[in-house]
């Protein structure tokens, strides 16, 4: 089968020819019929199955023969790095049409977004939170929408994005059609799928288990030695592009600057990093000015970079759906990668989850003349925190002395005239009462 059986537009057709596409992936194959001929779709396929030209193909195709200038596509996706990798890919299959697309995402100025959805544009690529702000501030029309995507269905879920996702769908047409893209199916996710899908049509392409294009290995090893494993894994392995998996940002951070620091072409990729920055340290990754990227698992959402060769593990993900996502980077496009995993004993009960879900056991691996009996340090050197500046501290209030304090409404030693007992409202002498003057003095 070739794309040509799907019969697109001369001008699509083009487009895919160009880039080099000539057999459709198995998600392509059984997605791209069903969204062809108006369907709703459940598509359930992993990562780097080529599922974003499963859905973006069709939406070109119902969009060239009809008016210019009006949103009539929304995709929806859980993270920045997506949502600019799927328009991207927009612009590349829709070079030869006239149909166009923005990204609208967090983290970036909202007025140059706002100036290219009043330009007018077909296909608005977005992350939630920054399109319910477009929403609420009536910067967005989507009046005239015909077909709504969601991808990643199960990130969106797994970073909490269900309830904005309910919120925008509420202010959509409900003639149109709807797709979805998920690479698990949990309990939420098949609720959703009801709510929004009517009458779908489901295909399924592997989406329990990794890609068979990757080869496993783990690499038992303490807490304490990963760092040192890793740099002697790295000198020891022949490896084109690499991508490395950390728990937290600031793991990410630290490991990246070490890597740097031993002379690797090395980037890190995290949450705190402003958009620019993550954006120039993925656009350094395809380049090829980074070598290698260390990464957490929500910003390596939307990498999309044919040549990965390696994913390193450094830190053993939190499910298995996590370590499919992961090594989903590499093994794509027919090609072959590695899945390299550093794993403490903690982590055992985990493996044997992936191993079931592989339906074999994965290679444990140790390298020669690596000192795996190295005590730990006295103290974590390694990723502790700096510690934080001391802050200008206030100079201390001069503490009042026993005899100084006052009753609340009492009047100051300092401020009180050698006056006689007034008399109480009641007349009788000897209770101490106080004027209105007296108090605005006190206070």
């Amino acid at each position: 089968m070739s794309f040509g059986s799907f019969k697109f537009h001369p001008q699509i057709s083009a487009s895919v020819a160009s880039l080099g596409y000539i057999t459709p992936t198995p998600i392509q194959k059984q997605a791209i019929p069903p969204v062809l001929s108006g369907k709703d779709v459940m598509g359930l396929a992993q990562t780097g199955t080529g599922k974003t030209a499963a859905f973006v193909l069709p939406i070109l195709e119902r969009l060239l023969p009809g008016p210019r200038g009006r949103v009539r596509s929304l995709i929806i996706a859980p993270t920045r790095e997506l949502a600019e990798q799927i328009h991207v890919s927009i612009g590349e299959l829709a070079r030869n049409t006239q149909i166009t697309s923005c990204a609208i995402y967090g983290g970036v100025g909202v007025n140059p977004q706002i100036q290219k959805l009043r330009s007018g544009v077909d296909v608005v690529v977005a992350c939630p939170g920054r399109l319910l702000d477009h929403l609420g501030q009536k910067t967005i029309d989507l009046s005239h929408l015909e077909v709504l995507v969601l991808d990643e269905a199960d990130r969106m879920m797994d970073m909490g994005f269900l309830p904005d996702v309910r919120r925008i769908i509420k202010q959509l047409p409900l003639k149109r059609q709807t797709l979805m893209f998920s690479a698990t199916m949990p309990e939420d996710i098949r609720r959703l799928t009801g709510e929004v899908l009517r009458d779908p049509v489901t295909v399924k392409v592997d989406h329990a288990a990794p890609a068979n294009t990757v080869s496993h290995a783990l690499y038992p090893v303490a807490q304490h030695l990963k760092t040192a494993l890793l740099m002697e894994l790295l000198r020891q392995t022949d490896t084109e592009s690499i991508l490395i998996f950390t728990r937290t940002k600031y793991r990410a951070k630290r490991i990246g600057q070490q890597l740097e620091k031993a002379g690797y072409k090395a980037a890190s990729l995290q949450g705190n990093l402003s958009q620019n920055r993550r954006q120039d340290a993925l656009d350094g990754f395809r380049n090829g000015s980074y070598q290698i990227l260390v990464a957490t698992d929500i910003a390596a959402r939307g990498i999309d970079v044919l040549s990965i060769s390696h994913v390193i593990n450094y830190d053993m993900p939190d499910t298995t759906d996590a370590y499919t996502h992961r090594i989903g980077r590499t093994g794509r496009a027919a090609k072959t990668g590695d899945a390299f995993t550093f794993v403490t004993r903690e982590d055992e009960p985990l493996v044997r989850s992936i191993e079931q879900v592989l339906g074999s056991t994965i290679e444990r691996r140790t390298l020669q003349n690596f000192d795996y009996e190295k005590a730990p340090p006295a103290r974590d050197t390694e990723f502790a925190r700096p510690p934080r500046e001391p802050q200008r501290s206030r100079p201390a209030k001069k503490p009042v002395q026993p005899e100084a304090r006052m009753d609340k409404g009492a009047v100051p030693k300092s401020n009180q005239r050698p006056v006689q007992p007034p008399q109480s409202r009641t007349g009788k002498a000897g209770v101490k009462t106080f004027s209105p003057s007296a108090k605005r003095r006190s206070r």
